[in-house]
């Protein structure tokens, strides 16, 4: 995850610090026999298929979410595209399997190991004798220094975004021979296969020129199985064609095509044939699916439902009379006959014929997607509920954990991700996802998800249900305000779904590379905390900025600030009384992003505020524009609670430092955060990231991360929610290609299935 600068903030108030008792963190699974890292959660379906049943040439058409500003994955700009450009034309030394883990790639590393750890770390790469640039030139030491002086940061010509690792590297030179690479680290470096992943050729890194501006729209000298033969911005896309000079299984595909289209356009440009392969909505991913539903064989119709009518969605026609050149006719006789006039008939013959052409557009759309299939799996990144704890209610730990603890995680994954078939489990770890090695459920340093004793936190820091409403100079309310007529029958809450925002992977404009928009899921109310149909949801919907309350302002009366008894419960399933402290209500600032496409954080959105509800804490939904809402809002810290992603690291201890490490002052007096856009950290965490990053025994590094893991979940930052669902939309005959979850895309392996064969098999998948 490449990191995401952030202007500092200038003042931040002192976040409340981790008692004993918060760091108390429960005996470490990885400590028993059995593997706390479980399995992932779902595999990659790519419809995987031998090489021999695949075609050679075509084109894959395949939707991105932009054409990047810059081919250089390691400066500031760099996009989801760009890495999708970078792993198909650029040496990998390291790959993503199955389970989120590195592992050597032939095609570069014949191996690469530690060889020396006193006195200082050493590590010898021995490349692939045939692995060479498009120009011929064999890749060797003089790549990786150049890369080296580059990502440094000694030298600030460079522009650069990142250069964690590179740091720590003493020297580079040529080993025993000139397939030999030999590392020399200053400092124990436990994350080195994170290096020269992607490696840049010296052309682009060995001067500042040459990296800040040569490879922004093209890299002339690659060496992967595909190069880049241009970058079209008035077509909006970027165009790979086969390496002639590549060593490996060469390429199946004569060419790819990534093209931008904005995410609520692809369902068009599917039906109008052109795209092969493009990430998708639920609402697009049902249209597909329902296209591929079964027909009646004889006559081609949807079969019908068990009560006789059409099947949903098919646009058959439940009105009488024939098809064909009498049906005006007959549907005129029909009329009559039924006691309509002949005025009435011929309203009807026209609604009928608008029908019908509804019907014949529907099925020609149909028609178009039912040459595409949904393949389905779970993204390597997660959402979560950022809290920000710079300042206001939730600079008080307890507070923040109070919010955490009202959370039932287990029906948020649900709401997103049952709805799709995929597994609905909620996120244990801020650091890995099942299946990776450091992932270990810590959210027990935090404790279940249990109301009681939300309250209780709650009124442990003085905020407390009741009292009479007060109403400031401004007219803000406090807690105990007689309700409106709008909070009458219930609370107020808005639209808006959820764009792909996974830092590391976001535009300058805050769409997601992987990530445009990307939709988790369908807006289904009927979950715990729903509203009831008919409710009044009140509010009014703007363009932008719009606001909308949650929460019930329920008189009690009492004296302001009084306190109730430690750990009161509220009746089952009610709402409780608003808290107050010093006369005014706890509501919290909950910001969203109003562009289409984010359908899952409406619904996560809306069952957050209804769990908070009911330890009586109110919430302020404001939309905001897509580009705005990232950059003026979550990296700024104007908000209170906010939804986004992270993506999954095979480095955690690199990678996530800078999401979790303590803000620390800057030069100028302003705070430096880094990417902790939550303002929440402790030296603690730090310390724990420093010396899993400085150990080079894996076991070890891994239980640090862990302990790192909980001790981040007590300070209640920030809350996992659910792994991402991936749903894309694949043309029937492409093989290797689709949810590749976890694992990198091998690019030399896509392509189109020969004539006669049949879909992939599952023990057809190509070795590698």
């Amino acid at each position: 995850m490449s990191h995401v600068g952030v202007g500092p903030r200038a003042v931040m108030r002192s976040v409340a610090f981790l008692t004993a008792g918060v760091l108390a963190v429960p005996a470490l699974a990885g400590c028993s026999s059995e593997d706390p890292s479980g399995k992932p959660l779902a595999a990659q379906d790519v419809a995987a298929a031998a090489r021999a049943r695949v075609a050679d040439g075509g084109t894959l058409r395949w939707a991105v979410d932009s054409v990047p500003d810059t081919l250089n994955a390691f400066q500031s700009d760099a996009d989801a595209t760009t890495a999708r450009v970078a792993q198909a034309v650029l040496p990998s030394l390291y790959r993503m399997d199955e389970r989120g883990r590195p592992v050597r790639n032939p095609d570069y590393l014949e191996s690469a190991k530690v060889v020396e750890t006193e006195p200082k770390q050493v590590v010898v790469y021995k490349l692939n004798q045939q692995a060479v640039w498009s120009d011929g030139r064999e890749i060797g030491a003089a790549d990786f220094a150049a890369q080296w002086r580059a990502l440094s940061g000694k030298d600030t010509a460079y522009w650069t975004a990142r250069n964690a690792g590179y740091d720590r590297i003493e020297k580079i030179e040529r080993g025993a021979n000139d397939l030999e690479v030999k590392v020399t680290f200053d400092r124990p470096y436990a994350d080195w296969k994170s290096l020269f992943t992607p490696l840049y050729p010296k052309e682009v890194t060995g001067t500042p020129d040459a990296f800040n501006d040569g490879a922004r729209r093209g890299i002339e000298v690659t060496a992967g199985p595909f190069t880049v033969k241009k970058v079209d911005t008035k077509a909006d896309e970027v165009v790979l064609t086969g390496n002639p000079r590549w060593w490996g299984e060469p390429a199946k595909l004569d060419k790819i095509v990534l093209r931008a289209v904005p995410r609520d356009e692809r369902v068009s440009e599917l039906v109008a044939g052109e795209l092969d392969l493009a990430e998708i909505d639920p609402d697009t991913a049902e249209q597909v699916a329902r296209a591929a539903a079964p027909r009646d064989a004889g006559t081609g119709t949807p079969l019908m439902g068990p009560d006789g009518t059409p099947a949903p969605g098919s646009g058959a026609s439940a009105l009488p009379g024939p098809q064909g050149g009498s049906a005006a006719r007959a549907l005129r006789s029909w009329a009559i006959a039924n006691g309509s006039d002949e005025e009435a008939a011929e309203e009807e013959i026209l609604a009928r014929e608008k029908r019908r052409k509804a019907e014949a557009k529907a099925e020609r759309r149909r028609k178009a997607l039912s040459g595409f299939e949904v393949r389905k799996s779970l993204e390597p990144a997660y959402t979560q509920l950022a809290l920000n704890g710079a300042e206001g209610p939730l600079a008080d730990e307890r507070v923040r954990r109070a919010v955490a603890r009202a959370l039932d995680r287990e029906k948020l994954a649900e709401a997103v991700l049952k709805p799709l078939g995929l597994p609905a489990e909620p996120v244990g770890s801020h650091l890995a996802l099942s299946g990776q090695p450091a992932y270990a459920d810590g959210s027990g340093a935090l404790g279940e998800q249990d109301a009681k004793e939300a309250r209780a936190l709650l009124a442990d820091a003085g905020w407390v249900p009741g009292g009479p409403v007060k109403k400031s100079e401004d007219g803000e309310k406090a807690a105990g305000a007689e309700k409106s007529e709008d909070d009458e029958d219930g609370k107020k809450s808005d639209g808006g779904d959820e764009g792909t925002y996974i830092v590391g992977e976001d535009g300058k404009d805050g769409k997601d590379g992987e990530d445009g928009k990307d939709t988790d899921g369908k807006n289904k109310d009927d979950g715990e905390g729903g509203r009831e149909e008919g409710e009044d949801t009140g509010g009014t919907d703007q363009e932008s900025g719009e606001k909308h309350s949650s929460g019930k302002n329920t008189a009690q009366g009492g004296a302001p600030g009084a306190y109730a008894p430690k750990g009161t419960a509220a009746p089952a399933g009610a709402a409780a009384a608003p808290v107050a402290k010093d006369g005014k209500a706890l509501t919290l600032r909950f910001v969203l992003p109003s562009g289409p496409g984010s359908q899952a954080l409406r619904t996560v959105a809306d069952r957050i505020s209804d769990m908070l509800e009911k330890i009586g804490i109110g919430t302020e939904i404001t939309k905001v524009p897509d580009e705005s809402y990232f950059k003026d809002h979550v990296a700024s810290g104007e908000y209170d609670l906010a939804l986004y992603s992270w993506p999954a690291s095979a480095f955690p201890a690199t990678d996530a430092r800078p999401i979790y490490a303590k803000p620390v002052p800057a030069a100028d007096g302003s705070l430096n955060v880094a990417q902790n856009y939550t303002r929440v950290g402790t030296d603690q965490v730090d310390q724990l990231f420093d010396q899993a990053m400085g150990t080079l025994d894996e076991d070890k590094a891994r239980d640090l991360l862990r302990k790192a893991d909980s001790r981040i979940w007590a300070a209640a930052g920030s809350v996992p929610l659910y792994q991402r669902p991936q749903l894309v939309a694949a043309r029937e005959n492409l093989a290797n290609a689709g949810a590749f979850g976890f694992e990198t895309p091998v690019y030399e392996d896509m392509g189109f299935l020969k004539k006669g064969a049949r879909g992939a098999e599952a023990s057809a998948s190509p070795a590698r």
